[in-house]
Formats: structure tokens, C-alpha cells, sequence
């Protein structure tokens, strides 16, 4: 077969993309950058090419040029790719993103064996150096060709000219939804909507990564069950379904659309459905400020698409309420003590009432009551300060005061707070621990479930009462779903405890002791992380250790016996005996 017999012409569409500033990344971290762009390429781009029907014809160091036989499939994959390297580029510094330019044109092109040639290729790479990073430029044939078969919008460039093209070509970019809108009503709706005086956020469409857009009814499914989630956090204010899902199909400048909006937070993400298998991507995003709150990603077989669905709707809600929390805390700190509200004032709390100490909860408390006396129904504030007097009855001497207004600031957080679950599981906790009515903190914790189930702190204070009354199953199976819906919380010192207690309860020494460093490693300035130390390490015959942390203990909290630790929880019997046995073989006063 002769040279020339092999040669043909046909019409394509051509898809130029191009990494932005690549060689400046390459000087900055050669390595990191070429690890990234192979990550990209095969976890994103060939993909979704190979979804699309594309075919990669040429590559170069920074650069692909791609056949499609469909305008639509061209463009289509276009948008989606720059949604999914957007998605990546999360929790990246702004410095060391990649980002890629793409033009697409059609046109006549000459196929020489796996190569392609001619003006239907070098008219897409002239459009591809005229896009803005993160953008897509096309021709004016692919604008007529795609007109309304897929929902987004086209802003003219006009004619221009090019490198080595004789005519002028006529150039459009694909536009985002705000830039489509007329300038002056945008400014002006967004000059109406100010932020609300609570934390405030919105859930935009996850991207459908899969190229099947069969498959966006288990993106859209996942974001309405996740805006339903938060809407039950009862400080949080959420922006209702139909307003977050304008922006479907769109590309989205978080911040242009935290303004619109009127939110302080922008949650979005990305759904991968690939054969059996599902990945889901989430970020946490201050609109503001741009800053990243929280990432993460979830891998899961999709034998259920309803449970795998419902299963990851409550692990964001659960681990996006304490980042969310910790955010609000550190946007507080920023603001003059002469402007704080109530709500500020019980952010600045919490901090000081996580320590679980009496140093941190007797500075907790002054915040607190200032709180109650500018809205003496706060819910939340009134659980707080339940659990501040607790750790100071239970830690600093077991002062009748302190009891008294752990027992008073719960029932307040419970009559105040019959739709708010965490004002609840405050309440529960404290009425459970210090007022020892185990009735009233189950029925409780069952009304905060029945408001908020994936309400991650239910289950850590719920999980701590269940130890003390010797439900070892119980504290076991509670700690573990806590950590396992909000493994970071700050707070995670708790549920581990539990599950502590609970495998000492049931003589499983060596689960125990494991737990109990993971106690020890999430809050090593709490007493009771070494209580646990010097229990687990004396059952399996670590004595020297268990008298280090029995040490520690008295160092930590000098007043501490193993009765007063008995009375102060009434810790039932079936956990009361191994555990006094324990502390008291790792020298710990009775």
C-alpha cells in the first residue's frame, strides 16, 4: 500500500487543551507537577475522553489534541473536565494549580495513519491560546452545531486573527450563569442579600463525573438528602434546594456565588460512578475569602444506590457540622470583644469547654452566662454550660454547686431546645453523668436522633453514658459510630473512652488498651485519658506503664479517688468492680 492510499479526509471535531503556566510549575516542583498532571490524566481526563467517545491522537509535555466524531461529545466533555480538575484543584495552593486552556473547532481534517493534520486542527490549537485559564474557547461551527443540546451559554469574542490561519476566525467562550446575566441586576441582588447572624450555607449540584447523565439522578439525590441533613442543624442556616440547584450544569465561582447567595459557606463536590463502584468528593469552601474549610472523598461499592446514598449523605452532614463549628470559632476570634453577640460569645466558649478540664469549662462559664443573660433562652448556650459545671463537679472537688447547675443548664438546654439535637445531647449527657437519671438522657438522646441522625455528638455523649451504666454494647457500638461519622471532631476523646470502658467491661483487655492510647493520643492534658491508660496498661500486666499514667493522673487531678470517680458518674457495678480492681493494681488512691 502506497503512502498516498493511506492518507484520507474527514470531518471532526478537534479538542485542544493545554497545561496553563507549565513551565513556571515545572520550575517551582518538577517532580509534584508531573505527578499531578499523571494523577489528572488518569483519574479525570482519559476517563472521561474514553466516556465521550474521544480519541487522543498527540501529546506533548503539557498538551493533548482529541478527536470526537460528535460536536456534542466534544463539548460536553469539555465542561466536564474542566469541572473535574476544578474539583481536584480543592484543596491545592492557588500557586501550584494546574489548570488547563481548551479551544474545540470542527472542521475538515487529513488522517494519515493514527495522526490528523490541517486547518480543523490548527484553528482549535489557535482557539485554545485565546481561552482564559480553567476556560473553554470554540468556534463559531461548534457554537451553530451545539445551539441549545447542551444547557450553557456562549459569550462572542468576535473575529479574530491568528497564527498561520488565513481568515479571520470567529471566536466564542463558554460562560459561566452569572457572567450571562446582565451585570446591573446581579449587582443589585446581590447588594440585597446580606449574610444571616448565624452560620450560613449553600449545597450546589455535585458534578456528574461519569459522562452518563443517567447518572446525575445519584448526584442530585445525594445533594437533596445533604441539604436535608444540615437543615436540621439548628444554628446553621441553609439555603433551600431550588435556589442551590440554579447553577446545575454551570461552572461556579464560589465566591460570585457565596454573594449571590447571601452565605458564608459554599459546600460542593463531584459524583464518579464507574462499573460497581462509586466516588464522591466534597469541599467546603468560605465564599469570602476562598479558604477551604474541609475535603474530603468517599469510595464505595454501589450494591444499594439508596443505602450507599443514604450511608454518604450522613458521614458530610456528620463531619461538615464540627469543620463548620471550628471555622465559626476562628472567624469569632477575629471580631473585637466590644461587638460579640450571644452566639459569639458561646463560639468563644467551646474551645475551653472541649479541654474536658476545670481550668478550661471555669473559663468557659463567664462566656457562657453572658450568653443567657442577652437571650436567656439559648438552648445551646444552656447545654454548654451543663457540660462546663460537669467536668468542674466531676474533676475539681464534686461541689454541690456545680451539680446543681449542671442539673439546671440541662433541663434548660432540653425545655429550650426541643429542635435542636445537639442542645439535647448536652443536656442528656449532663442530666445523665452528674443528675444520674439515665431515663431523662435516653429520652434525649432518642429526641436529638429523631431531629438530626446523623448528628455525630448524640452519639459521643450518648456513648459516655452508656459506659457509666455498664452498657457495654452499647458504649462500644455508639463510640464507634461517632468516630466513624466524624473521625476529626475535637471532641473525639469522648466516644473512644466509651469504647475503652466498654471492652474492659467485657474483659477484652487488649481492645481496651488500644483504645485507650487513641484516648491519650486525641486529649493528653485529660485526666481521664490516663485513668483509662492505667486501667488497660495494669490488665495486661504493663505495670510500670500503668503506674506512670496513674502518676500523671494525680498530677493532672490531684483530688482524684476511685471512689469519688465512682460516686460522681454512679458508675453501675458491672464496670465499677474491673475498674477499681485495675486502678487500684496501678496505685491509684482508693
Amino acid at each position: 500500500m502506497n503512502e498516498e492510499s493511506r492518507t484520507t479526509r474527514r470531518l471532526a471535531a478537534i479538542l485542544a487543551a493545554d497545561v496553563v503556566g507549565y513551565s513556571l510549575l515545572m520550575g517551582l516542583d518538577e517532580e509534584g507537577t508531573l505527578a499531578a498532571l499523571k494523577a489528572h490524566r488518569k483519574e479525570v481526563i482519559d476517563p472521561l475522553i474514553a466516556q465521550h467517545q474521544g480519541r487522543i491522537f498527540k501529546t506533548t509535555g503539557d498538551g493533548l489534541l482529541i478527536e470526537f466524531a460528535s460536536i456534542v461529545d466534544a463539548v460536553r466533555c469539555a465542561v466536564v473536565v474542566q469541572q473535574g480538575i476544578e474539583s481536584r484543584n480543592a484543596n491545592v495552593d492557588e500557586s501550584r494549580r494546574i489548570r488547563f486552556r481548551i479551544g474545540i473547532n470542527v472542521g475538515d481534517v487529513i488522517v494519515e495513519g493514527d495522526d490528523i493534520f490541517g486547518d480543523g486542527v490548527n484553528v482549535a490549537a489557535r482557539l485554545e491560546a485565546l481561552a482564559e485559564p480553567g476556560r473553554i474557547c470554540v468556534s463559531a461551527t461548534v457554537r451553530e452545531h451545539v445551539a441549545e443540546k447542551i444547557p450553557i451559554g456562549f459569550a462572542d469574542l468576535g473575529e479574530h486573527r491568528v497564527k498561520n490561519i488565513a481568515r479571520p476566525v470567529h471566536v466564542f467562550h463558554i460562560e459561566t450563569r452569572i457572567e450571562q446575566r446582565n451585570v446591573d441586576v446581579a449587582d443589585h441582588q446581590q447588594a440585597l442579600l446580606a449574610l444571616p447572624d448565624r452560620p450560613s450555607i449553600a449545597v450546589l449540584p455535585f458534578t456528574n463525573l461519569s459522562g452518563d447523565v443517567e447518572q446525575d439522578y445519584l448526584a442530585d439525590g445525594m445533594v437533596e438528602d445533604i441539604i436535608t441533613g444540615l437543615s436540621r442543624i439548628k444554628w446553621l442556616f441553609v439555603i433551600a434546594r431550588n435556589s442551590s440547584f440554579a447553577y446545575k450544569g454551570k461552572p461556579v465561582n464560589v465566591k460570585q456565588a457565596g454573594r449571590e447567595l447571601g452565605v458564608r459557606y459554599i459546600l460542593e463536590g463531584s459524583v464518579r460512578k464507574a462499573s460497581n463502584r462509586v466516588r464522591v468528593t466534597g469541599q467546603l469552601i468560605e465564599a469570602e475569602s476562598g479558604r477551604h474549610v474541609w475535603a474530603d472523598r468517599y469510595d464505595r461499592t454501589l450494591d444499594d444506590v439508596f443505602a450507599i446514598q443514604d450511608e454518604l449523605t450522613m458521614s458530610v452532614v456528620a463531619v461538615i457540622e464540627p469543620s463548620l463549628r471550628q471555622a465559626e470559632i476562628e472567624r469569632v476570634k477575629r471580631k473585637r470583644p466590644d461587638s460579640l453577640d450571644a452566639y459569639d460569645l458561646v463560639l468563644r466558649a467551646i474551645p475551653n469547654v472541649y479541654t474536658a478540664m476545670p481550668d478550661g469549662a471555669a473559663k468557659a462559664l463567664p462566656l457562657l452566662e453572658s450568653a443567657l443573660e442577652m437571650e436567656p433562652d439559648y438552648a445551646l448556650a444552656h447545654g454548654f454550660a451543663a457540660w462546663a459545671h460537669e467536668i468542674i463537679f466531676a474533676r475539681a472537688g464534686a461541689h454541690e454547686e456545680n451539680r446543681l447547675g449542671a442539673t439546671r443548664h440541662a433541663q434548660g438546654a432540653i425545655a429550650h431546645g426541643r429542635d435542636d439535637a445537639l442542645a439535647l445531647s448536652l443536656g442528656g449527657f449532663a442530666l445523665g453523668l452528674v443528675a444520674h437519671d439515665r431515663e431523662a438522657a435516653r429520652q434525649a438522646f432518642e429526641a436529638a436522633l429523631a431531629l438530626s441522625p446523623s448528628c455525630a455528638l448524640t452519639y459521643v455523649f450518648g456513648s459516655v453514658v452508656a459506659a457509666y451504666a455498664g452498657s457495654a454494647d452499647r458504649a462500644i457500638e455508639w463510640g464507634e459510630r461517632a468516630i466513624r461519622l466524624s473521625p476529626f471532631d475535637p471532641i473525639s476523646y469522648a466516644p473512644l473512652l466509651a469504647v475503652t470502658l466498654g471492652h474492659l467491661q467485657r474483659e477484652e483487655y487488649e481492645a481496651a488498651a488500644v483504645a485507650a492510647h487513641k484516648v491519650f493520643q486525641a486529649n493528653p492534658f485529660w485526666s481521664l485519658a490516663h485513668v483509662s491508660l492505667a486501667a488497660t496498661q495494669a490488665r495486661i500486666g504493663r505495670l510500670e506503664a500503668a503506674k506512670a499514667a496513674a502518676e500523671r493522673v494525680l498530677e493532672l487531678q490531684p483530688s482524684f479517688t476511685i471512689s469519688g470517680l465512682c460516686a460522681a458518674f454512679d458508675i453501675d457495678p458491672a464496670l465499677a468492680t474491673p475498674l477499681g480492681e485495675a486502678l487500684a493494681e496501678a496505685g491509684l488512691p482508693a
